[in-house]
C-alpha cells in the first residue's frame, strides 16, 4: 500500500505564506500526477493545483501567481508554496498522487491516493 502524508499547514495572517509538503511511501514504482486540493467548511474539494511526472503544472485561477506547485521525484515528494494568503484560502488541503506499483507477478497498476489533510487557517 501507499500513504500520502502531509505538513506545513497552520495559522498565518492575511498576505503571508506557508509551504505544504506531502511524502508518498510504501509501494510505489513512479508516481504519474500529484495535486493539492482544498476544501473548506460546507464546500466542495476543488483543485489548487497539479503537477505531471514531467513537471507541467496546472493552477486554478483563484491561485494564480500566488501559488506554486513542485515535486521531487527523488524523494517522491510535492510541495505547494502559498505565497499572499488570503482568508479565502483557509481549508484542509489534501494532497493526491497517481502511484504506479507492481504486483507479485511484476504487472504494473495505477492507483489515486489520498492524503488525510492538513488545516490552512488565514486570519489576524
Amino acid at each position: 500500500q501507499v500513504q500520502l502524508v502531509e505538513s506545513g499547514g497552520g495559522l498565518v495572517q492575511p498576505g503571508g505564506s506557508l509551504r505544504l509538503s506531502c511524502a508518498a511511501s510504501g509501494s510505489i514504482f513512479s508516481i504519474n500526477a500529484m495535486g493539492w486540493y482544498r476544501q473548506a467548511p460546507g464546500k466542495e474539494r476543488d483543485l489548487v493545483a497539479s503537477i505531471s511526472n514531467g513537471g507541467s503544472t496546472n493552477y486554478a485561477d483563484s491561485v494564480k501567481g500566488r501559488f506554486t506547485i513542485s515535486r521531487d521525484n527523488a524523494k517522491n515528494t510535492v510541495y505547494l508554496q502559498m505565497n499572499s494568503l488570503r482568508p479565502e484560502d483557509a481549508a484542509v488541503y489534501y494532497c493526491k498522487a497517481e502511484v504506479v506499483s507492481t504486483t507479485l507477478t511484476n504487472l504494473r497498476y495505477a492507483r489515486v491516493y489520498w492524503g488525510k489533510g492538513t488545516l490552512v487557517t488565514v486570519s489576524s
